[in-house]
């Protein structure tokens, strides 16, 4: 009796492993796709840069060489330090963006600005308060 109880649950398992595989290769292809998907887009703006700058006109000084900058994201956070005056802490960015204000989102926020400041966009006067840095002036 025990014989195919222990066939009954090895075959179980067998196919159970079996679905799993194929949802594993399922979703390989799909991020596949994706990868593919995102290194022609990747290729396509290396051609496009390269060609405007082969063009040699005037280039858009305003907007930031830095991709990470340029992202909505932190053209939010930096929207809202040109919008005060004072230095501000990462909460009060976060209410100011109308994001939420738990530890993970302040965490979360934080950490673009450390990146900020480490581009040195922004400044940290002190321990977790935050301020545009000065702006610098080519000689």
């Amino acid at each position: 009796m025990t014989q195919p109880t222990l066939l009954t649950l090895l075959t179980e398992r067998e196919t159970a492993a079996v679905l799993a595989v194929e949802r594993l290769r399922t979703q390989i292809a799909s991020l596949d796709e994706q990868l593919t998907a995102a290194e022609t887009e990747v290729a396509e703006l290396a051609i496009t840069r390269k060609t405007l700058l082969s063009l040699g006109g005037p280039l858009d000084t305003t907007a930031p060489a830095d991709p990470t900058v340029a992202s909505p994201a932190y053209q939010q956070i930096l929207a809202v330090f040109h919008a005060g005056t004072a230095p501000m802490r990462a909460k009060d960015i976060c209410q100011a963006l109308g994001t939420g204000a738990t530890a993970k989102d302040t965490e979360n926020l934080r950490a673009k600005l450390k990146r900020l400041v480490a581009r040195q966009i922004l400044t940290e006067p002190e321990a977790g308060l935050f301020t545009l840095a000065p702006p610098t002036t080519s000689a």
